[in-house]
């Protein structure tokens, strides 16, 4: 399952893809998280992720229609690909992994 590691970053701009689904482009992903998760995000580490996890074959990108209001500009819209859902599949699974191991006693700081 190596094939479907993701950095902490990647995997939170993966799952805002999906969450933004039909409407995930560089602003709405960087505002999605930055209000969501109260977290500051640098519009050049959210391309490199993006195009990163393109690459990778995590997500496929679409051209939106040009409009005046961007001067003619076409938004690029992301989409979570079947390989890019099976990467947070493994990494949802592999957290659940550890959270489960972890004995109560851990946590129970009232005995420590």
């Amino acid at each position: 399952m190596g094939d479907y590691q993701l950095g902490e970053f990647e995997e939170i701009v993966l799952l805002t893809v999906a969450v933004l689904y039909n409407e995930a482009y560089g602003v709405s992903i960087k505002q999605e998280i930055e209000e969501k998760l109260e977290r500051k995000v640098s519009t050049g580490a959210l391309q490199t992720a993006l195009r990163r996890m393109e690459n990778k074959g995590y997500l496929n990108t679409r051209w939106g229609e040009a409009t005046s209001i961007r001067g003619g500009k076409r938004k690029k819209y992301f989409m979570v690909t079947p390989f890019g859902k099976k990467a947070l599949d493994h990494a949802q699974e592999s957290r659940q992994k550890l959270w489960s191991a972890i004995p109560k006693i851990a946590f129970d700081f009232g005995k420590q």
